[in-house]
């Protein structure tokens, strides 16, 4: 159990303890920190106040604070005097895991606060299980990780804690070979209580102050707590008294995917190869294997004819047809059957498969099953399905995130504060709260202390050209951007396919510059070595949100194209209500995704007050019907001219 030593201030009830967090809060941002060298800026002390306020009227919070606001210590200070108040954690919920290391990492945010305000705050990271080593796949391994290079395979047999930034150069491709994934049923794994993956939750879990999550493992705890509970299981996250979740208008993929179920291709092949090589196997469950084999291969034939490929997007939206539900209620069916003779065969003790190997694939049966009922349940009205373009996966998640964030969450009773530069459309937070299903909600809205018109320049393209045929003459404006600046630029694209795409192009030309890719190495690391080597180039499709470069190793942003939504399934849900409610799909959907994500994308470029730069958008802008929705995600005040490339 960790040891608290010191508390922030003192109190005497309940009442008072809103009165004596308010009265602290400002002696820290006006006395405290101004004697480290900090500016005292009212706009970060009003979102203080304004988080105060919300946690201990218990409400749901949503604080909108502009670039260089700080809003990382005006959160920080509430949710641990309320963690140390009501004697449970609080859950700070990032968007990505770079975000979380700048938090709590060894540099990180509240180790700072910590040293400036001589307290001891306990901060664990709550990280994604696919940051982890699998000790299970690794032993499965060893014939791939027999070819990997000297430093990989010594890292794999060295390391306590298997985590992925620990050898932030391994590549994507290899981490498939031993990351942990869904496959693996953890709950009936032999490895269960001595894997890394337990010991980092084993770490993070008697806390009392912070844990520093992201939004994946905060849905997979909160979708899943009941009934783990209910089976005798610990939830993955301990009970905590509130939720602050950064870059808050993220979570709504993550809460649906971990709420869905989905099937692997790959794993349904491995469990009828394994039942294929059972010695002895009685009739009855070779022939359910062979015929749900026989349904399996027909409903994923069925499905290839059903899909509707979309550029920029990873997932491939189905047209639902009564042929296709015909053969998903058929495999359902077979899946029944199999995992009725899957219970036999533990009875009988089968000597060829071990009983946590039984376990775990009537679990993965189990799985697929759900998911296919929930395809078919009502034509799929009542879900969203798709299938991933990178593995072939097929997902089926709920259709209404609405009624089960509010049963889950927002009815517990606990204060629930979303905070992020964007929440709003120019000060309007309708299109949010009507996305969660909030219908009351405080509110808080805080520009920005930059003074962007002297540290901003913006230029928009004025090009009526189509993407297609621009393409080349985007490459030449890229390269001569990149030349003229010196490198020190973030190149953001829409999809990994575009990151792929600009490589192919760029290798013709011999740039002077260290270029860094995301598909190249831990994401982390890449922004780290970005930070460190000035003149280099990072370019990636998921560096929009949660990265901190300040100073000269950028002063170059150039946007690829507008982060319009692309038509994947879960937009496409956004736009169908939007027109079910006589709304313009473009003017409530498409047109707010894309100004919010264009915001937090220029928002990458000015951190501190000595930063300076130009922003460039390569798309056409000017005179455009989304002209005006650029202009008000740009940096406001910022010098804007144009060009046409």
């Amino acid at each position: 159990m960790r040891e608290r030593v010191k508390e922030p201030f003192e109190y005497k009830n309940k009442d008072e303890f809103k009165e004596k967090l308010m009265e602290w809060i400002g002696d820290v941002f006006y006395d405290i920190l101004p004697e480290y060298g900090y500016e005292v800026r009212e706009e970060q002390i009003y979102t203080a106040f304004q988080f105060a306020e919300a946690f201990c009227s218990h409400e749901v919070h949503f604080a909108e604070a502009g670039l260089g606001t700080g809003k990382t210590f005006a959160y920080l200070l509430t949710a641990f005097a309320y963690a140390r108040f009501s004697g449970k954690p609080v859950v700070i919920a990032c968007a990505t895991t770079a975000l979380q290391e700048q938090l709590a990492g060894y540099e990180g945010d509240i180790r700072t606060l910590s040293k400036l305000l001589d307290l001891e705050i306990d901060a664990p990271m709550a990280k994604d299980p696919h940051q982890y080593i699998c000790d299970v796949k690794v032993n499965d391994a060893t014939k791939e990780i027999s070819t990997l290079s000297d430093e990989i395979r010594h890292w794999i047999n060295q390391t306590k804690h298997g985590e992925r930034s620990e050898i932030p150069t391994i590549p994507d491709r290899v981490w498939k070979w031993i990351g942990w994934d869904e496959s693996r049923a953890c709950d009936v794994c032999a490895s269960r209580g001595f894997c890394k993956l337990v010991k980092a939750r084993e770490y993070y879990r008697p806390t009392k102050d912070l844990i520093i999550a992201d939004h994946a493992i905060f849905f997979y705890d909160l979708w899943t707590r009941k009934e783990r509970i209910a089976n005798g299981i610990l939830p993955v996250l301990p009970s905590y008294s509130g939720v602050i979740f950064d870059e808050g208008h993220k979570i709504l993929l993550p809460a649906a995917m971990q709420a869905g179920h989905k099937i692997d291709q790959e794993e349904i092949e491995n469990l009828i190869q394994s039942i294929e090589e059972i010695h002895d196997a009685r009739t009855s469950f070779l022939s359910a294997t062979v015929a749900m084999e026989h349904a399996f291969h027909e409903f994923f034939a069925d499905l290839s004819h059903h899909l509707i490929n979309v550029e920029g997007s990873n997932r491939l939206s189905i047209k639902i047809t009564d042929h296709l539900l015909k053969a998903a209620k058929t495999f359902q069916k077979k899946l029944d059957h199999l995992l009725l003779e899957f219970q036999i065969e533990q009875e009988l003790y089968i000597e060829s498969l071990s009983l946590t190997q039984i376990q775990a694939y009537e679990g993965q049966i189990e799985k697929s099953i759900k998911a296919l009922d929930g395809f078919c349940k009502k034509e799929g009205a009542e879900s969203i399905s798709w299938v991933d373009q990178g593995n072939g996966s097929f997902w089926v998640v709920p259709r209404h995130m609405r009624q089960r964030l509010d049963k889950h969450l927002f009815q517990k009773g606990i204060p629930v504060s979303f905070t992020s530069a964007t929440l709003s459309n120019e000060g309007n937070f309708d299109y949010f709260m009507r996305t969660l299903g909030v219908k009351q909600a405080s509110k808080s809205i805080v520009g920005s202390p930059f003074d962007f018109e002297k540290q901003v320049a913006v230029y928009l393209n004025e090009s009526s050209k189509s993407r297609k045929e621009s393409f080349n003459q985007r490459i030449e404006t890229l390269v001569r951007l990149l030349k003229q600046n010196g490198g020190r630029a973030l190149v953001l694209t829409n999809s990994m396919e575009e990151v792929r795409k600009i490589r192919l192009k760029l290798g013709d030309y011999k740039l002077p510059f260290d270029v860094l890719w995301e598909d190249k190495g831990d994401r982390g690391y890449l922004v780290r070595k970005f930070r460190e080597e000035e003149t280099s180039i990072l370019i990636g499709a998921n560096f929009w949100e949660g990265i901190d470069v300040p100073g000269d190793a950028l002063t170059l942003l150039i946007v690829w194209r507008l982060p319009f939504p692309v038509r994947d399934p879960l937009i496409e849900v956004q736009r169908k209500e939007a027109e079910e409610q006589g709304l313009d799909p473009y003017e409530t959907v498409d047109y707010p995704e894309m100004g919010i994500k264009l915001k937090q994308g220029c928002g990458r470029l000015i951190r501190t007050q000595n930063d300076h730069g130009a922003i460039a958008i390569l798309d056409p802008v000017i005179g455009t019907p989304w002209e005006k929705v650029v202009i008000g995600a740009l940096p406001p005040k910022s010098k804007v001219g144009s060009w046409k490339i």
